[in-house]
């Protein structure tokens, strides 16, 4: 399964927040909605939930670590 991630840097926020979540698309989710929670203040929904699965993106896999 590919792995994605979300980087908050590429979002504007008052925070200048510098998160970056990587993993599997379901902890990606589950990470960043607890994040979005817990530091920006927003509220828990499917929603927000699917507005965080749309701004994920393929992690580009580090050809030195899949050679390891």
């Amino acid at each position: 399964m590919a792995r994605k991630y979300i980087d908050c840097r590429e979002y504007p926020s008052d925070l200048e927040c510098s998160l970056k979540i990587s993993g599997e698309e379901e902890d990606v989710v589950r990470a960043a909605t607890e994040h979005s929670v817990s530091v920006h203040g927003a509220t828990d929904s499917q929603e927000l939930r699917e507005q965080i699965r749309g701004f994920l993106r393929d992690e580009v896999e580090d050809r030195k670590e899949s050679a390891a």
